[in-house]
């Protein structure tokens, strides 16, 4: 049985996994706008990544005996006006994740249950993974600027993403 405390952190973090999914629906929306199928389709994989996130931790505490309690997802902004603006508020996103996975693990060490601390090493490490792929995508639109043929090659590199379900834990 899944520790009370832990089950609430495990809830919280459920909320933010999906709200990552419909803040990264919206960002979707903005480069649909500007017609960057590209980038549209990097937003469509991250959407299902989120949700996929946001499942594993939903049958995690299912599995631990504990109760999911959804709650209301808050409605996500778009800060940017540009792709660099979208990709800047995407990271400093990852990074609000990555703390926040590292406060459900404080609370796993807390009431000491290695299970917990094993299944999110798993998140852990995604989010190492996540940081580091927009960061590398937010240095290159920098350094392309206002070039719209660099970013209409990288929008076609971005085309060929593909949503690879995670195994988690």
């Amino acid at each position: 049985m899944i520790d009370k405390k832990l089950e609430n952190a495990f809830n919280d973090q459920i909320n933010k996994e999906f709200y990552s999914a419909y803040l990264y629906l919206a960002m979707k929306t903005y480069f649909e706008e500007l017609n960057l199928k590209g980038f549209v389709n990097w937003f469509d994989v991250q959407v299902q990544e989120e949700q996929a996130h946001g499942m594993g931790m939903y049958d995690y505490v299912h599995e631990r005996g504990g109760v999911v309690e959804l709650g209301a997802i808050d409605k996500p902004v778009v800060e940017g006006k540009t792709p660099v603006e979208v990709f800047e508020q995407v990271l400093h996103h990852e990074e609000f994740v990555t703390s926040r996975i590292n406060a459900l693990m404080d609370v796993a060490e807390e009431v000491k249950d290695r299970a917990a601390l094993s299944f999110l090493n798993w998140y852990l490490k995604e989010q190492v993974e996540e940081e580091s792929n927009v960061g590398g995508l937010l240095q290159t639109l920098k350094l392309i600027g206002d070039d719209k043929k660099a970013l209409l090659i990288l929008d076609k590199d971005l085309s060929t993403r593909v949503f690879n379900p995670p195994v988690i834990g």
